[in-house]
C-alpha cells in the first residue's frame, strides 16, 4: 500500500475536529485512495459520493429544502443506514458542485454528521466563490509523492533515511555505498515521478512502458480538464502553454518566453491562462524576485516566471523513452538540467515553499531563492561535474547588503562545505522543509504599562 505523509493529518482530523475537511490538489495525486484508507484504518462509518460518476448527487445538494431534507435524500440514494454523530459523508470530485464549499458551514453547524470534501482544480473553481466558510473548514493540499515517500514505497529502510537526515543536519558526507544507492533511486524517481498510479505500476510490474502509459493517460486527462472546466476562448491557449513547458525549461534561459507563443503578444492578454495552470496545480510557477531580500513576496515580479510540470515523471515521459534510459544509465551526453530543476521545484513546492528565482544582468541568475527560517536561502542545481563554478551565486553572496548567511548547491556528489556554501547530494532536497521561526515574546502582558 502507498503510504503518504498526509495520513497523519487526516487521522488527526478524524480523532478530534468539529470542522469539515477539504483535501485538494492536482488530479491523480491519490486523494480519494488515501481518504478511503484512513477512514478504513480508523474504522469509520462513512458514505462516499462521487459527483462526477453520480451527477444525481449534485441535483440533491442543489435542490435540498434544508438539512433534514438533504440527509433523507442522501440516505435513500445510498441505501445505507446513516447514524448521527457517527456517519461521515465523503463527497469526492466536488469541482462539479463548487457551491458545496460555501454551504458546508450550515452542515457543520448542524453537528449531527461530519464531512470530508475532495476534488481537483479547486484553486481554479473556488476562486470565484463569493464567500468561504471561515472557521468551519480545514484544508489540506495533496501533492504527488515526494522523494522520501518514494523511497519508503520501495522499501528503503527508515534507518537509512535517518542516517541521511543526520548527515544533512550535521553537514557531513554520507557513506559512499549508501550515497551511490540513493543516487540511483533518485534517478529512478526522475523517470517514474510521484504520481501514485505510475509508482504503483512500476512497483508491481517493473515495466517502464507501463509507467509511460500511465503518464500519457494522466497528461491526456489534464488536457481534457482544460477543455471541460475552462471558458471556450481560453481552452486552446491553456493547452498550448502547457505543451510548451518542456521545451521552455530545456532552454539555457528557462524563463517562459511569451514570444514563443506568438510574436508581439502581451503577457496581460493571456495572464489568466497562466494563472489557470498553476492554480489547477498542473504547472508550478517560479516567480522572479527583483532582489534576494526578505520578504521575497514584496520583490515578486508576477509577469516574469519559470514554469515547471507538477510531476517530473510526466516531464521525462514527454522528453521520450530514450531520455529516461539515459537518465537511469547516467550517460554523460544528456543535459539533465531541466529534469533536475523540475525535480527540485516539485520537492520544494510539496514542502511548502513559495518559489522564486533571481536574475540580474550584472550578477547573473540563481535557480531558486526561498525563505527558510526567516532568511533568504539561494539554491543552485548542478547536474554536471563543474558544480563548483557558480559565478552568479558568488556575486550574490558577496553583496554585504543582502547579508545571506548560507546557500545550497545540489549536485550528484557527496556533502561538502566551503565557507557559506553547502554542496549537497540532489536527493537531500527531501530534508529541506519550511522551518517556522522561533518568535520573540510578543504577548500582550509584555507590553502592559
Amino acid at each position: 500500500m502507498l503510504k503518504r505523509k498526509i495520513e497523519k493529518d487526516i487521522l488527526r482530523w478524524l480523532e478530534d475536529s468539529e470542522k469539515a475537511l477539504l483535501i485538494y490538489g492536482v488530479r491523480q495525486a491519490g486523494k480519494t485512495f488515501i481518504i478511503r484508507e484512513c477512514l478504513k484504518l480508523a474504522n469509520c462509518d462513512y458514505i462516499e459520493f462521487n459527483l462526477i460518476r453520480q451527477p444525481e448527487i449534485v441535483d440533491i445538494l442543489d435542490k435540498a429544502a434544508g438539512i433534514d431534507d438533504l440527509i433523507l435524500k442522501l440516505s435513500l440514494y445510498s441505501n445505507q443506514k446513516i447514524i448521527p454523530e457517527k456517519t461521515i459523508f465523503f463527497f469526492d470530485e466536488i469541482q462539479r458542485y463548487k457551491e458545496i464549499v460555501t454551504r458546508i458551514k450550515f452542515l457543520v453547524e448542524d453537528k449531527r454528521f461530519r464531512y470530508i470534501l475532495s476534488g481537483s482544480l479547486l484553486g481554479v473553481e473556488i476562486v470565484n466563490l463569493k464567500s468561504a466558510p471561515v472557521g468551519y473548514l480545514q484544508t489540506l493540499q495533496m501533492y504527488p509523492l515526494d522523494f522520501e515517500e518514494f523511497l519508503q514505497i520501495f522499501n528503503v529502510d527508515e534507518a537509512v533515511i535517518e542516517k541521511l537526515r543526520s548527515a544533512f543536519m550535521a553537514r557531513q558526507p554520507v557513506d559512499e555505498v549508501i550515497h551511490s544507492k540513493i543516487m540511483d533511486m533518485f534517478q529512478l524517481y526522475l523517470i517514474i515521478g510521484g504520481m501514485p498510479a505510475a509508482v504503483e505500476k512500476y512497483r508491481t510490474t517493473g515495466n517502464i512502458d507501463d509507467v509511460i502509459d500511465e503518464h500519457r493517460a494522466i497528461i491526456e486527462q489534464y488536457k481534457l480538464d482544460f477543455t471541460q472546466y475552462e471558458e471556450e476562448n481560453r481552452k486552446l491557449m491553456i493547452t498550448h502553454i502547457y505543451e510548451l513547458i518542456p521545451a521552455e525549461i530545456n532552454e539555457k534561459n528557462k524563463r517562459f518566453m511569451i514570444a514563443d507563443i506568438k510574436k508581439n503578444l502581451r503577457y496581460d492578454r493571456i495572464a489568466d491562462s497562466f494563472t489557470w495552470l498553476w492554480k489547477a496545480g498542473v504547472a508550478l510557477a517560479v516567480f522572479n524576485a527583483t532582489e534576494p531580500t526578505i520578504p521575497l513576496l514584496l520583490n515578486k515580479k508576477s509577469s516574469l516566471f519559470k514554469l515547471f510540470l507538477s510531476d517530473v515523471g510526466l516531464l521525462t515521459t514527454i522528453y521520450g523513452k530514450a531520455c529516461k534510459l539515459k537518465i537511469v544509465s547516467q550517460e554523460k551526453d544528456i543535459n539533465k538540467g531541466a529534469v533536475y530543476e523540475n525535480g527540485i521545484a516539485q520537492e520544494l513546492y510539496a514542502h511548502g515553499y513559495p518559489l522564486y528565482y533571481y536574475n540580474s544582468k550584472k550578477k547573473g541568475e540563481l535557480d531558486f531563492v526561498v525563505e527558510h527560517a526567516g532568511r533568504v536561502l539561494p539554491i543552485e542545481v548542478k547536474s554536471g561535474k563543474d558544480y563548483e563554478k557558480h559565478s552568479a551565486l558568488d556575486n550574490v553572496m558577496s553583496v554585504k547588503e543582502y547579508a545571506i548567511e548560507e546557500a545550497y548547491v545540489f549536485t550528484n556528489d557527496n556533502v561538502k562545505v566551503k565557507g557559506k556554501l553547502t554542496y549537497l547530494p540532489i536527493y537531500m532536497v527531501m530534508f529541506l522543509k519550511e522551518d517556522l521561526i522561533e518568535f520573540m515574546d510578543i504577548s500582550a502582558e509584555r507590553f502592559k504599562i
